[in-house]
């Protein structure tokens, strides 16, 4: 495990690149001995740094919750990051990609919580608890050079979210099948992919009510007006200025997400 001191530089690395759009070395190599215990405390170091400047937490995400991330970073476990409200983003505004790093897009069914959520939750009770599901696009960024994370490096830099944009539709969870969602996603008119909601842990529902658990441990509760991402249905896709992204949920319908273009 690292010292107090050293989770201190390491936050302060990665809110370094982030700021100045310069990706950092994994710091599995900059602070040997870094540990998951470690990475969260460094991640709350940042956000707690933001919501002291004025932030606010709108909900958070669930990362690493397919089966293949969970084997390729050799864990059996998500992981999770929070969503402020500086990271939320509107359908009809262009982002300036030069707010991000080497940013990628993600398909997924949000959340809506309508009640809290306690820790030992069931996946009925987190349906029963959500007002509503929405489409969604995360905006994943890594503040480490080239992708190039280990489970620690990804978990101190926020689970590797920049930011989200959710489409208008509000569904309740009663009116749809959330194992069954199709999603498809395109970039400049051309299908990309194509996935399921169940591709997220087998339902969706299993990586809320897995962070409402892993949460509580730092004493957070997921509250009701909570956005939560429970993770991808398809794998994450490159966004490069002057791209338009949509994607197309059955029963949730849809979600854009455009960058402005001739800037990087």
């Amino acid at each position: 495990m690292l010292t107090a001191d050293q989770r201190v530089d390491a936050a302060e690395l990665l809110r370094a690149a982030e700021t100045g759009r310069r990706p950092i070395s994994p710091l599995i190599r900059s602070h040997r001995g870094i540990d998951v215990v470690d990475a969260y405390q460094i991640q709350l170091l940042n956000i707690r740094r933001r919501l002291d400047a004025g932030r606010r937490v709108l909900g958070h995400k669930v990362g690493l919750s397919s089966a293949a991330m969970q084997q390729m970073m050799g864990v059996t476990e998500p992981d999770y990051g929070h969503l402020l409200d500086d990271m939320a983003l509107a359908e009809d505004v262009p982002v300036d990609p030069r707010r991000f790093c080497q940013p990628r897009v993600e398909v997924e069914v949000a959340f809506i919580l309508g009640e809290d959520l306690p820790p030992g939750c069931t996946e009925a009770e987190v349906l029963a608890r959500t007002a509503a599901l929405a489409p969604a696009i995360e905006l994943i960024d890594s503040r480490i050079t080239d992708w190039r994370i280990s489970l620690p490096d990804t978990v101190a830099d926020n689970a590797s979210s920049a930011a989200f944009v959710l489409g208008a539709a509000r569904v309740p969870p009663s009116h749809v099948d959330v194992k069954r969602i199709w999603a498809s996603l395109s970039r400049n008119g051309e299908v990309l992919a194509k996935g399921r909601s169940d591709a997220v842990l087998g339902n969706p529902a299993t990586a809320v009510a897995w962070l409402a658990g892993k949460v509580a441990g730092f004493g957070v509760r997921l509250r009701a007006g909570d956005v939560v991402l429970p993770g991808s249905c398809t794998r994450a896709y490159d966004a490069r200025p002057g791209d338009t992204f949509h994607a197309d949920f059955t029963g949730l319908g849809t979600v854009s997400l455009t960058f402005q273009e001739g800037q990087a």
